[in-house]
């Protein structure tokens, strides 16, 4: 995977680059989607992104931009009830798991093994909301943090799964 992503990222102007080097303060929910299609670009031989953030924090809508990036157009849903979204039709499949709902961590593990066995034989990108309720750590996925912010701003901080390497830059 490529981590030096400096080059490949393009952040829309509303998107504000902290100086902490993997934060962006969004400016709304179409920002996020927006930021979404960068991301997905930025990381594009990713094979698992996690998510993490309140309800409502923008999660599906970082989601709906990947999809968008990724040549997906049907509507993107938050598989907070169905629990997983399998998305078919574009450049990539897209597998989206949301754990919220499943306390109990046998649960949430088992569907997560299953749901990999389909995104690897697919070549598929999971993107899984609610990680935390996994009983194991995936050291290999870029993390996403989303959190509310004032003025109805979203603050996203990335985590790069090599902790050797610099986080996402930008130029």
């Amino acid at each position: 995977m490529n981590r030096n992503l400096s080059k490949k990222i393009k952040v829309p102007q509303s998107i504000v680059w902290q100086s902490n080097e993997s934060g962006w303060l969004l400016e709304d929910l179409g920002a996020t989607i927006e930021f979404g299609k960068s991301l997905s670009q930025a990381i594009e031989d990713s094979k698992i992104l996690l998510l993490e953030g309140p309800l409502g924090a923008g999660k599906t809508s970082l989601v709906k931009g990947i999809a968008r990036d990724l040549g997906i157009y049907e509507p993107i849903t938050s598989p907070t009830f169905a629990l997983a979204q399998h998305y078919l039709e574009g450049r990539r499949a897209l597998i989206h798991l949301d754990l919220y709902r499943l306390e109990n961590r046998t649960s949430a593990n088992e569907l997560f093994l299953q749901e990999e066995e389909t995104a690897k034989s697919l070549g598929a990108l999971m993107v899984i909301e609610w990680p935390s309720r996994l009983s194991f750590s995936l050291k290999d996925a870029w993390q996403v943090y989303i959190k509310y912010w004032r003025n109805e701003k979203r603050l996203i901080t990335l985590i790069n799964p090599d902790a050797s390497k610099e986080n996402l830059e930008l130029p």
